[in-house]
């Protein structure tokens, strides 16, 4: 467990740490329940709603054709604003991430009915790439640098297509195995994936490192939630891509011409937490 004294990180007792939070740090996910009352999650799942039926899709950003996704959220939505800092949240990852961690992308997801999921991956990292064989050592907690958050605004059994992750890989410092495109659950540690089931008002975790998927629905039955990412304080915001919002002159801007020149001075390509 970290925390943040005089500007620098230093190391913490985790005995401290709420049991959400060590889990997470040693298994890779977590699961909080009754973050939300219903009164909140119907609340909140009104005003996502309102959003979805009066803002298109980004068009220039990935998988807009399936009307999916709503970006940048709470750009739009005071209550997702205040729903990605409930208590509850914070004290998970603050341990993780240190308390001057903030919001990294914010993203909702209304998917579609008989949804499909997707392929294993992980959202970042790894942040210490290692090959196989070579194991992370027990004594030292393994670095953080990003968490995934899902707040869900329905349940979501199994049937829903939940999120699954294979427990302890975000310590093994490689993509999953097979890649992403592998046509079987991969292996780590012999260790077989964990569904992550829930209750409406209830918010799952996972380290970016993590090994995960969104598994296929049943048809009829689909996932509504709200994500948040969260990344330490010197992980650059990416709510909206950074041809939108960077730090350049317009004259900077216009001198980049490779593509190599552009991601140079910070002008990237949308990529994962775009978003």
């Amino acid at each position: 467990m970290i925390t943040r004294n005089l500007g620098v990180l230093s190391v913490k007792d985790s005995a401290s740490a709420p049991e959400a939070a060590r889990h997470l740090e040693a298994e890779g996910w977590a699961l909080v329940e009754g973050v939300l009352t219903p009164g909140e999650v119907a609340a909140l799942t009104s005003e996502i709603d309102e959003i979805y039926d009066g803002h298109a899709p980004d068009t220039h950003r990935a998988r807009t054709e399936t009307d999916e996704f709503r970006y940048a959220i709470l750009n739009d939505s005071p209550l997702c604003q205040k729903a990605i800092g409930h208590p509850a949240i914070l004290e998970t990852i603050e341990p993780l991430l240190g308390d001057d961690c903030h919001v990294i992308a914010n993203t909702a997801w209304r998917n579609h009915a008989g949804h499909q999921g997707g392929p294993w991956h992980i959202d970042a990292g790894p942040h210490v790439p290692r090959p196989a064989g070579v194991p992370w050592p027990d004594e030292i907690p393994y670095p953080v640098f990003a968490v995934g958050m899902h707040l869900y605004l329905e349940d979501c059994p199994m049937e829903a297509g939940p999120t699954a992750v294979i427990a302890g890989s975000h310590k093994s410092g490689r993509v999953p195995d097979g890649g992403f495109q592998a046509e079987t659950d991969p292996d780590y540690d012999g260790r077989p994936p964990v569904y992550l089931t829930a209750k409406a008002g209830d918010a799952a975790f996972f380290v970016s490192d993590t090994w995960h998927r969104g598994t296929p629905a049943e048809e009829g039955q689909r996932r509504y939630f709200l994500q948040a990412h969260y990344g330490r304080r010197d992980i650059a915001q990416r709510l909206l891509t950074t041809g939108e919002v960077n730090s350049l002159s317009d004259d900077a801007a216009g001198r980049a011409g490779t593509s190599r020149e552009k991601t140079l001075v910070g002008l990237h390509p949308p990529f994962f937490y775009d978003g």
